[in-house]
């Protein structure tokens, strides 16, 4: 059966069961299917706003006709004949009717000779995704909000977080990117090599915070998102491949690598978060960790010292080689986060030194640390703070303090089963 709308699969058609499968196709296709779009039309913004309304599409008829056999090619289809009555409404010139035109009928053809439509054929149609959206032409911030809203799949909420500013900042930066690219035409490609060195920073960032989303999820009812993390890796490979003297390209690989190796024991049978002192390391990836080090070898090599992902990378080998949380080399990772801090300062990087400190000095010399963080008011509204704080306070004795700190940071938690962990301990203390 070939895929296109109206091919539907016999099962369920309640209207919460079809929205949850729209929704899971949308989380885990939906920069693939705009990246496909955005090859087709060559435009960047109307890919996205066509794959939106295939969304909406098939949410209205997905209840009534039920889910087809082949959901992601079916709102592929929609979004391709979404475009093309967007060019015959507003097209001026026949050679840009004409081109899509014949992508139509490329497609037309392919269908018809019975072959459905293969993710694995537009691997790099989202990296060029992430390329396009990371053009100098827009601004650094407009950047990375727009490539994590369009590649990563994530909400403007959970942008705001990662970045720690208001929704409404991170929706205007992100129609302004759209509008940007649309006026400064730019097109949908891997830029040559020459012009790839100027976006590599933004392109880095986006994986990273893809991972970190990945790793750790900002909001939902799992700790983890591992399709988010398991892209970001396979992004990143494809990016050591095509920029390979690149040394922070190493050394993100090697972060993912290294981090992703603790994923196996970083949940319980329920998917319950599971701390790193608690973890059962022999079920620790160790392929994941040797790539890890190869990675991070290739960035040594190729570099001149380590920047801020090869650090990491650095500070997540150490405990991926420790045999427990006692045996790990706290005072490497105090001196790694502090160079980390003098090349990429930021308020998490001083809190997770402070953490570090803690671990190789006690936690009265962590505490110190924190408390200038507060003093210094960083990180407003987020939890990492408080749960930091209420941890070392907690060793310290300070009881009741520690127990305020906790149900703080858990009122801040965004993700349900972090926060029951945040809540769980608070408990314990009382």
């Amino acid at each position: 059966m070939t895929d296109r709308p109206g091919a539907v699969a016999a099962g369920e058609r309640s209207p919460a069961a079809v929205r949850r499968t729209v929704e899971a196709v949308w989380r885990i296709e939906s920069a693939r299917i705009v990246g496909a779009l955005a090859r087709y039309t060559g435009d960047f913004a109307l890919a996205e706003d066509v794959a939106q309304e295939a969304l909406a599409e098939a949410l209205e008829v997905w209840p009534r006709d039920g889910v087809p056999n082949q959901p992601t090619g079916w709102l592929l289809t929609v979004g391709r004949r979404r475009a093309i009555d967007s060019f015959r409404r507003r097209a001026t010139r026949a050679d840009k009717y004409a081109e899509v035109a014949r992508g139509q009928e490329r497609a037309r053809l392919e269908d018809e000779a019975g072959l459905p439509w293969d993710p694995d054929t537009i691997e790099d149609d989202r990296l060029a995704l992430i390329f396009v959206s990371c053009h100098p032409v827009v601004s650094k911030e407009a950047r990375v909000a727009l490539t994590l809203r369009v590649v990563a799949g994530l909400s403007s909420e959970q942008i705001a977080s990662a970045f720690l500013v208001p929704v409404p900042t991170v929706q205007a930066r992100i129609t302004r990117a759209k509008k940007t690219l649309a006026a400064a035409r730019v097109p949908f490609e891997v830029p040559p090599v020459a012009e790839r060195a100027e976006r590599l920073g933004s392109v880095l960032s986006v994986l990273y915070l893809i991972f970190a989303e990945g790793s750790s999820a900002s909001g939902g009812q799992d700790w983890m998102r591992t399709d988010l993390a398991r892209e970001a890796i396979r992004l990143a490979r494809i990016l050591a491949r095509l920029m390979p003297a690149e040394p922070e390209v190493h050394g993100l690989l090697a972060l993912c690598e290294l981090t992703a190796a603790r994923f196996p024991a970083r949940t319980g049978a329920d998917g319950e978060p599971v701390l790193l002192a608690d973890q059962d390391r022999g079920r620790w990836d160790r392929s994941a960790i040797r790539r890890g080090e190869e990675a991070l070898a290739r960035a040594v090599s190729v570099g001149r010292g380590l920047g801020p992902y090869g650090l990491q990378a650095a500070i997540a080998e150490c405990h991926d080689l420790a045999r427990s949380v006692e045996a790990t080399d706290w005072e490497r990772i105090v001196v790694l986060y502090e160079a980390l801090g003098r090349v990429a300062p930021s308020p998490v990087v001083e809190l997770n030194r402070a953490v570090a400190v803690s671990m190789a000095y006690g936690p009265e010399a962590g505490l110190r640390l924190v408390d200038d963080l507060v003093a210094g008011e960083v990180l407003g509204g987020s939890y990492l703070l408080p749960s930091v704080r209420g941890e070392l306070l907690s060793r310290v004795g300070r009881t009741a303090e520690a127990r305020t700190e906790l149900e703080l940071a858990a009122r801040l938690c965004g993700n349900a089963r972090e926060r029951s962990v945040l809540v769980a301990k608070a408990t314990a203390l009382g």
